[in-house]
């Protein structure tokens, strides 16, 4: 193989990558370190800012292959025969935490798939949970403030994070997984996964179908106590997974999905778009569709799993939104925050790109046109097959869209979305819903350790607070079940 000559960004040869340019040996350093220059000031931009949420994952490649067809629910082309196979790539993440933080937080972890299909790309953006702290996305910079490290002191604070708790019981069924042994997974590979929202499908005679999403790992769940979460290294779970992969022991997920039609869920005695609430599986049970599995590490971690953007908004034909206001809320924020950490053209970066022509009329932005695989309409050498006429454009409708111009097509329009009779635009308060019924259901299945496991766990935090967000919270887990509070309340009396 030939040698190759290190060059600059701009392709110039460089003489030499030891020593800056100086009046002498002793001497101080001349303006014509044009490369030097060029090193600094790259490296002073080598990060990209972090991930408010999220912040701390890993990534890999991998293949969804379809095991039972859904062709009767939906027009998705990569769920129409068993067999197929989608390429995707799936980033695993803690939520609180910055990047220097731990792999073993007490914390959920975010599960992330991308589906590179025919069609476009899915964004499959759940956790490892199968409900959340909220049910309305006002309330999410304050909850995740409330998580974050105290303002004043850049220390972790339990006290606030309870006193979110204590004045929003919609959060008590997240929050008891939380506290629970399944607070801290072993690994990355000992996770389910859920796309927690209910989303949408429908097929080709235009009927809508409410869907849940579940990813069962067949490594089988492993946790950590936080007394074993201590001593492991903060990069544990992202070293288990590289290093899984690398030796061939493929990590692999049942996928499953529940399905609801729209007559049922008008009369259903739950909100089914409530993220704070799970469909019980013997009302809907658990239909296996597929296998997940991950086979390939990524080359640059930075350049994919850090730029890799993932956006509930991301749909594709036969898959589509809900009334879910948490993941109205997330079809702009997604979308948006990608747009603040990585530009405008974020979908031209190769792990984002989709694997099938794309033709838009938006245009430049930073980065356009920056050497993606596919076509994406934005003019100059990237199109060097395009009509020049064609490809300039930005506008539509136009007169050239019978002559290669892109257009819409109507036939994969979702259905009107049903909207509630009579329905009044407002504020609607949620605070009479029923969130203590699930969660007590959850602690009841629970054995005597995992009680102990969720007792101390929550005392831990909770002895911090106050004494009135103490009482509320008391409160909220007598709601649950009696036995709950008094669990909590013994083992905080045994801390104090």
């Amino acid at each position: 193989m030939a040698n190759k000559i290190l060059t600059t960004s701009a392709g110039a040869p460089v003489a030499d990558d030891n020593n800056s340019i100086s009046a002498g040996a002793r001497g101080p350093l001349t303006f014509d370190n044009h490369y030097m220059f060029e090193k600094l000031a790259h490296f002073n931009r080598e990060r990209i800012p972090e991930r408010v949420v999220h912040a701390r994952g890993t990534g890999a490649y991998g293949t969804f292959t379809v095991t039972k067809s859904l062709k009767d629910y939906t027009i998705a082309d990569f769920l129409q025969n068993a067999g197929q196979q989608t390429e995707v790539f799936v980033r695993f993440s803690t939520v609180g935490g910055g990047q220097d933080s731990s792999d073993y937080a007490r914390d959920p972890r975010g599960f992330a798939v991308k589906f590179y299909t025919k069609e476009g790309n899915w964004d499959m953006v759940g956790n490892n949970t199968p409900v959340f702290f909220l049910n309305d996305p006002i309330k999410f910079p304050d909850f995740i403030h409330s998580q974050k490290k105290d303002p004043r002191t850049n220390l972790p604070n339990p006290a606030n994070a309870f006193e979110f708790w204590a004045n929003h019981p919609q959060s008590l069924h997240q929050m008891t997984i939380l506290m629970s042994d399944r607070g801290i997974p072993l690994s990355y590979r000992h996770v389910h996964g859920f796309s927690s929202h209910t989303l949408s499908l429908y097929n080709s005679k235009g009927e809508r179908y409410w869907v849940k999403w579940h990813f069962k790992t067949n490594q089988g769940i492993k946790t950590l106590t936080n007394a074993e979460a201590a001593t492991m290294p903060a990069h544990g779970a992202q070293q288990d997974l590289v290093n899984a992969i690398d030796r061939g022991d493929f990590p692999s997920w049942r996928v499953e999905v529940q399905i609801m039609t729209e007559a049922q869920a008008s009369t259903y005695r739950i909100n089914p778009f409530d993220l704070t609430k799970i469909w019980p599986h013997k009302d809907f049970p658990l239909i296996e569709i597929g296998k997940l599995e991950l086979n390939r590490n990524v080359h640059n971690y930075f350049a994919e799993t850090e730029q890799v953007s993932f956006a509930p908004s991301n749909f594709v034909p036969g898959i589509n939104a809900s009334p879910d206001k948490m993941l109205q809320g997330r079809l702009l924020a997604y979308q948006d925050a990608a747009r603040y950490r990585i530009g405008a053209n974020a979908n031209q970066i190769p792990v984002n790109a989709p694997r099938c022509p794309v033709n838009h009329y938006q245009r430049d932005g930073a980065f356009a046109g920056m050497g993606c695989p596919v076509g994406h309409g934005t003019g100059g050498a990237a199109y060097p097959n395009a009509a020049a006429a064609v490809d300039a454009l930005n506008f539509y409708p136009n007169d050239r869209t019978g002559n290669g111009a892109p257009a819409p097509v109507t036939a994969v329009a979702p259905p009107p979305m049903p909207a509630l009779e009579n329905a009044w635009i407002g504020y609607h308060d949620q605070s009479d819903e029923d969130y203590y019924t699930q969660a007590g259901d959850l602690f009841r299945i629970m054995n005597n350790e995992q009680k102990a496991q969720l007792f101390n766990n929550i005392a831990g935090g909770l002895s911090q607070a106050n004494a009135s967000i103490q009482q509320r919270m008391l409160a909220q887990f007598a709601k649950a079940d009696p036995a709950y509070a008094d669990g909590v309340k013994q083992a905080i009396a045994a801390i104090v």
